[in-house]
């Protein structure tokens, strides 16, 4: 008797849908497999963050630290060699041609792969899933009336878009205000004076983008409550920081005041040792789940309302030419960098009232710009999403966001927790929304380990329940 094949639905195809679904297929199965690989954008293994677009943006990780492949951790360089011969580990390569890569491994993962193992690329917007209570759990329905049967679905949704800023509700429609640069990249001209809403990555790519393919002189204000910008990447020694990591974990398990006090002594031995201070920022990254799962949840609150930012600034960094070109800006007066926080805006005539209150200071500022960009970043808090597919998960309670609103509840290799606090074990999440429960979930090294260990899990030949009690 022919078994029918087992469906394992993956929806979205950027960098976390492609790398499970090239795991999956490079693996062996006791029965056919069909793996599905849903994704709205024309072109698969890309996503947002790999399409091609007119500026060509950086990645912030030089290319030795890039491959999808653990046993193989340059793969990416050597790719990159092919179409660039002099390119080393250090440098840092458009974001397009990454997303070469990506399209490049999920083809030879497909050519590859065992006869009985298949994979289905499909356009499309999964609007909603629900169970079934039949033989395929779950029905995906997509935006164009099409749907789906599934025995396993991995949720690979990527990177939310920013949270709606306080305030804009009078910007909302008006080519005036980017509310996205990612899905909108906002169309400058020339002359233009613009307000940037986040001084961290992205307004520096929207602001180096925006110099760049403007005819003339750009004026750029960018804003942030601390007004901090990113500092730059070295070839500093990723195994430099090596030692007893059992004074950051005890540390954690007893305040995040203790935790940044032990993080502040193991950056002055790095550096007393003629280290790099990114170092130690790499150490704790690398312990990063297990800090933060043993931080009190009050802890964890603290550490978000103070020490976040600083964190984030030293965490994410920039390519020395990209900060260099910022630092250039300032110099011609063409980015103002400055802490505080937006009042009001106001559309006046064909430009934008922008009120806003310097950091420390009672006084109230005003600012007449052409357009506001909100670069503040992803919005990972899934009760804020207006995404018809996050709603539907939350509404059903197959999803369940998480106490910080950080992202969504999830066990054992990204198994969805739903509102009735159980790990389902054919639901799976996988992308920067682990963020919950692991903090550090967003760079390629900690997502491409986070697929492996899911597409291993699914490819055992085991019996699996519907529902698995969670533990606190």
């Amino acid at each position: 008797m022919t078994q029918l094949p087992r469906t394992i639905v993956i929806v979205g195809a950027g960098f976390s849908g492609a790398v499970v679904a090239a795991n999956l297929l490079r693996l062996s199965y006791w029965r056919p497999v069909h793996v599905v690989l849903v994704e709205r954008a024309r072109r698969m293994a890309r996503g947002a963050a790999y399409a091609e677009t007119p500026h060509p943006y950086l990645l912030n990780v030089p290319a030795g630290r890039m491959s999808v492949n653990s046993r193989a951790p340059l793969e990416f360089l050597k790719f990159a060699q092919q179409r660039l011969p002099t390119t080393t580990a250090e440098d840092f390569l458009p974001r397009s041609l990454y997303g070469e890569y990506l399209e490049s491994s999920l083809l030879d993962a497909e050519l590859s792969s065992p006869s009985h193992v298949r994979l289905v690329r499909m356009q499309g917007d999964v609007r909603s899933i629900e169970r079934t209570g039949g033989t395929s759990p779950f029905r995906l329905q997509l935006d164009d009336g099409r749907t789906l049967t599934a025995d396993d679905v991995v949720l690979a949704l990527g990177n939310p878009p920013p949270g709606r800023l306080p305030g804009t509700e009078a910007l909302l429609g008006s080519p005036r205000y980017v509310e996205d640069p990612w899905s909108s990249p906002p169309q400058l001209q020339a002359g233009e004076t613009m307000l940037v809403i986040g001084t961290g990555l992205s307004m520096a790519d929207t602001v180096i983008a925006g110099t760049d393919t403007a005819q003339d002189k750009v004026v750029f204000h960018a804003i942030s409550r601390h007004g901090l910008v990113p500092p730059s990447q070295t070839a500093f020694r990723h195994a430099g920081c090596e030692g007893d990591s059992s004074a950051l974990l005890r540390a954690a398990s007893f305040s995040a005041r203790r935790l940044v006090r032990s993080v502040r002594e193991l950056t002055e031995d790095v550096q007393r040792r003629g280290g790099d201070w990114r170092e130690a920022v790499t150490c704790v990254r690398n312990l990063a789940p297990a800090l933060w799962q043993r931080l009190p949840t009050r802890e964890r609150r603290r550490f978000l309302r103070h020490v976040r930012p600083y964190w984030d600034i030293h965490r994410h960094r920039l390519p020395q030419q990209t900060l260099a070109k910022l630092e250039q800006l300032r110099r011609q007066d063409s980015l103002h960098v400055h802490a505080g926080r937006i009042v009001s805006f106001e559309l006046v005539g064909a430009g934008v009232r922008v009120s806003w209150r310097p950091r420390g200071t009672d006084e109230v500022r005003t600012l007449l710009v052409n357009r506001v960009i909100n670069c503040t970043g992803a919005d990972y808090n899934p009760t804020r999403s207006r995404d018809p597919l996050m709603r539907s998960l939350l509404t059903q309670g197959l999803a369940a966001p998480d106490g910080l609103g950080l992202g969504l509840r999830t066990g054992t290799h990204g198994a969805l927790i739903d509102s009735r606090g159980r790990a389902a074990n054919n639901l799976y999440y996988i992308g920067p929304m682990l963020r919950a429960d692991h903090w550090e979930c967003t760079a390629a090294q900690e997502l491409r380990g986070h697929a492996e260990r899911l597409a291993h899990h699914l490819a055992t030949p085991a019996v699996k329940p519907m529902f698995a009690v969670q533990r606190a």
